[in-house]
């Protein structure tokens, strides 16, 4: 017999009861179901909805529940729909009929919202640890290589020689935005829905601030039928998520791209990459593969759910249900994407013999060119028509800048004195461009310093709500004193 199913005179057509249930997926939020309705049964012993007595019985049921899942013990229903009915039958099986009086003043409605947002918090919590690890591997990296000179690409054509550092610190630099949007979300999620019941509260004389301490949300949603309505809170952790998959891709992307025979920039440890079933000489960058691959179903868990919200009433309505698979997934999906590229990254083996070599055969200076003439009092137009043919000739003859004797350069500019080898040294190139965001060697150390004390403040917020987000630590917040 359904714990709802009191209106009904027939059973449920099994079709329907396989295609309705959630308890395949949404089992993942058993923790979260049993510590939402430990300090919701505290709340009604508190106010003196239940007599605390049967607030004693229902607290320790619920722990046995818990207890014997973790054991292995418990078995899931698609009978009983989803992870709430399931953990309600278990305690009403547990303790009896006194188990019923669980549900008191609340909806599956408002629980569902209560779960998902313990939930994503906790996750959202690790997805950020982990952005940190991935910016400290980059930092690691970036402060290795102040000396290594790369050539810079603009359209994938070479455009001027940067440090590989500075390139790295890009990364940090997204990551950076990446928490922040992250930390701004945990705003929207740390607040509390329990209490909104259905749609439009309960007559019940509850307590949603007790539970809202209890359970360590920051705020309180004001309008009961927002809060079982709401799932902006999973919509912005998507599109975070989606975010952070684009930086992710791009990293990946050039990682690809590096590591080929063509490039040969980097090499990626033997650990991270795979070979050929067929080809015993391939080296194939495979998670690098995977992670921009993958980047697509978290763009299309996104607009999934959008897609889902957009035409709907107000206020729960069963598509709702779509919410959850895509926000699971989309969390497996970026934690095992974050937590294999920093160690990929702080494996790495950069060629910097190789990249210079690269950057010493291109026209990547020629930039620095027009900037000489420049400083000669010559309009930047005109010096780029001039380095423009200069280049032209180079191009005719086999040669790169450097090659040209003093009277081949003054061929094509009289303003072109001796001193243009210095200023067109890859060196004086790179360290010319001493702005803040340039690539000189101690404007990246510049970056570096200033990124590092981010992290240190990040590190800082991570302590002071982890401890929020701790669902073990949870587990006896219905324990009366």
């Amino acid at each position: 017999m359904k714990l709802w199913g009191g209106r009904f005179t027939k059973p449920t057509n099994q079709l329907v009861e396989e295609y309705t249930a959630s308890i395949s997926f949404d089992q993942k939020m058993w923790r979260q179901d049993i510590v939402g309705s430990l300090a919701h049964v505290a709340m009604l012993g508190k106010c003196g909805i239940l007599p605390m007595e049967e607030v004693r019985q229902i607290i320790a049921g619920l722990k046995k529940v818990k207890e014997k899942i973790e054991r292995g013990q418990a078995e899931f229903l698609v009978a009983h729909e989803d992870v709430h009915m399931n953990i309600e039958k278990m305690l009403i099986e547990e303790i009896g009929p006194v188990g019923g009086k669980l549900h008191t003043g609340r909806s599956r409605n408002d629980q569902v919202a209560l779960d998902m947002h313990l939930y994503l918090r906790e996750k959202l919590m690790e997805i950020i640890q982990l952005a940190m690890y991935l910016q400290e591997a980059l930092l690691e990296q970036a402060n290795q290589h102040l000396d290594t000179v790369m050539p810079g690409y603009t359209h994938l054509q070479r455009a001027q020689p940067v440090l590989f550092g500075y390139h790295l610190m890009a990364y940090v630099s997204m990551l950076q935005r990446d928490i922040e949007r992250m930390t701004e979300t945990w705003k929207r999620v740390n607040v509390l829905p329990l209490g909104a019941g259905a749609l439009a509260g309960t007559t019940f004389p509850i307590d949603r601030t007790f539970v809202a301490e209890l359970l360590q949300f920051d705020g309180i949603y004001q309008n009961s039928m927002d809060a079982v309505s709401d799932r902006d809170f999973i919509v912005e952790f998507l599109a975070d998520a989606s975010l952070v998959m684009t930086h992710l891709s791009r990293l990946c992307e050039e990682l690809v791209i590096w590591s080929s025979q063509e490039f040969s920039f980097v090499e990626l440890d033997d650990a991270f990459c795979t070979g050929s079933s067929i080809m015993p000489q391939k080296k194939n960058p495979d998670v690098a593969e995977l992670v921009r691959g993958k980047t697509g179903r978290v763009y299309g868990n996104l607009f999934g759910l959008l897609t889902v919200l957009k035409g709907l009433p107000l206020a729960y309505n069963k598509d709702m249900q779509e919410d959850k698979e895509g926000m699971f997934d989309t969390v497996a999906t970026i934690h095992g994407a974050l937590a294999l590229l920093t160690p990929m990254i702080k494996t790495m083996h950069v060629k910097a013999d190789r990249m210079r070599q690269a950057v010493t055969n291109d026209f990547s200076n020629a930039t620095d060119l027009a900037d000489y003439l420049v400083r000669k009092d010559m309009p930047f137009r005109q010096a780029h028509e001039v380095v423009g043919r200069t280049v032209l000739y180079c191009i005719e003859q086999q040669k790169y800048l450097l090659d040209l004797t003093l009277e081949e350069f003054q061929s094509f500019s009289e303003a072109i004195g001796a001193d243009v080898y210095d200023a067109l040294a890859v060196e004086t190139v790179v360290n010319a461009r001493n702005v803040l965001g340039g690539t000189a060697r101690n404007q990246v150390e510049v970056q570096i310093d200033w990124y590092r004390k981010q992290l240190v403040e990040t590190h800082a917020w991570v302590n002071k709500n982890s401890q929020k987000v701790m669902i073990e630590s949870l587990i006896d917040v219905g324990s009366p004193a």
